[in-house]
């Protein structure tokens, strides 16, 4: 398997300038992300981020729109072109990055997602959420949840933007991968007891879905990951301190779920797992513990692949899994609709 990897040697050099003005680092993920004693926090550009156009032969139009104003809270959108005059369900997006890095401009989820909605004939909302350390969770729960309110009052109250027209409000599904299937996963709780009409959440899409707890798996204790792997375990446990509020572990609710699903009120899921990832037990306990309490869950395994193959890893066997894993969901929103 080729590695999943970034770039860690990107920045470097500038995330070390400012040490002394900062004081020590009590965090760090090699490449990624630097928290000092005094709270500053660096983030290198491991990826780039990249504006909403987009090649015409992809059969998407892409554009950039505001949330909310005043907070300057906004989402990417990708729009099929080529769908007749049909509605199109809506896929609401969440990117990973361990809550502490990413970015719905990040070129890499930008070519995904604009893949993916022509692929599977689907309006996406990919949401630039708020990142921890500076903003722990819940607010990336929080901004998740005020996305699917402000699709509400589209719906109810209609609007001039263009895109509005093509959106079937009666087929939304939640989706997100890795930190952001976590979101998902945590906004569909929230949205179970909040009034939505006339949106209808059908069902959630959670790809490699980044849970935790303090006893480990079998994966995260032997699964051998590459030097430069997209989640290591050190990595996995680091994300966890700065996202979740101080003093808590990692077998807090929004960490580790399982025998706490009672509150979730969406029927379908499904939940794409990578055969190399260290999350792939966590994954996999998950879905068991969703058909326990009676939920539709339809999950895949990725052969030969790691975590965020999808989006971080070029190789052609991942290229491949791509592929089936678009071809997955389109199937999941098909039948969902």
């Amino acid at each position: 398997m080729a590695a999943v990897s970034l770039d860690q040697s990107v920045g470097r050099l500038q995330i070390g300038q400012d040490q002394t003005q900062h004081g020590s680092v009590v965090e760090e993920i090699a490449g990624l992300i630097r928290v000092n004693k005094d709270g500053h926090v660096e983030r290198p550009q491991v990826v780039p981020s990249v504006n909403a156009a987009l090649a015409s032969d992809i059969g998407v139009i892409s554009e950039d729109t505001v949330i909310d104003k005043d907070t300057k809270f906004w989402a990417r959108l990708y729009v099929p072109v080529s769908r007749g005059k049909s509605p199109l369900p809506i896929l609401v997006y969440f990117h990973g990055g361990g809550f502490c890095v990413g970015s719905a401009a990040w070129s890499c989820y930008h070519d995904f997602l604009a893949r993916l909605s022509a692929k599977a004939g689907c309006l996406v909302v990919s949401v630039e959420y708020r990142l921890a350390p500076e903003n722990q969770l819940p607010a990336a729960y929080d901004d998740g949840f005020k996305a699917v309110m402000w699709l509400k009052q589209l719906a109810q109250c209609g609007s001039s933007q263009w895109w509005l027209s093509r959106c079937n409000f009666c087929s939304v599904f939640l989706a997100g991968d890795s930190a952001g299937a976590n979101i998902a996963y945590n906004v569909a709780i929230r949205l179970g007891s909040a009034f939505l009409k006339p949106l209808d959440i059908k069902g959630l899409i959670l790809i490699q879905p980044f849970f935790g707890g303090e006893v480990r798996t079998n994966a995260e204790k032997h699964l051998a990951q590459p030097a430069r792997s997209a989640l290591s375990l050190s990595a996995s446990d680091t994300y966890w301190r700065l996202a979740l509020p101080s003093g808590s572990s990692r077998d807090h609710s929004w960490c580790n779920p399982v025998g706490k699903l009672e509150n979730l009120r969406v029927e379908q899921i499904m939940v794409c797992i990578s055969e190399m990832d260290i999350l792939k037990d966590r994954n996999l306990e998950f879905c068991g513990a969703l058909g326990r309490v009676g939920k539709r869950v339809e999950h895949v395994i990725y052969k030969g692949v790691g975590h965020a193959f999808q989006v971080l890893d070029r190789s052609q066997l991942s290229q491949i899994r791509t592929l089936e894993m678009m071809s997955h969901i389109q199937a999941f929103i098909g039948c969902g609709s």
